[in-house]
């Protein structure tokens, strides 16, 4: 229980991050932020386990996340940009 509870904070935290360092309107309120930050979490552990730095055990970590979440933001601003385009 506190564990999905642990990762809803820290999936907080990681999505106001990235929110802040990639400039732009993002999307939706605090409950976004907090599944961009927890789907970055998922990102950023496959993308960490391809390159051979996670274990088939292991989760990311605070940095992974970070990194899985503004790679997020980043293809949600190029659909973005592209639907705007057109």
């Amino acid at each position: 229980m506190f564990h999905l509870l642990w990762t809803a904070i820290i999936g907080l935290i990681v999505g106001a991050i990235a929110k802040f360092i990639i400039p732009g309107k993002e999307p939706g309120g605090i409950l976004i932020t907090m599944l961009i930050g927890i789907a970055g979490a998922f990102l950023g552990t496959f993308l960490g386990r391809a390159i051979g730095h996670y274990q088939p055990d292991q989760s990311a970590g605070f940095f992974m996340s970070l990194v899985g979440a503004l790679i997020l933001l980043g293809i949600y601003h190029l659909i973005r940009r592209s639907q705007t385009a057109v």
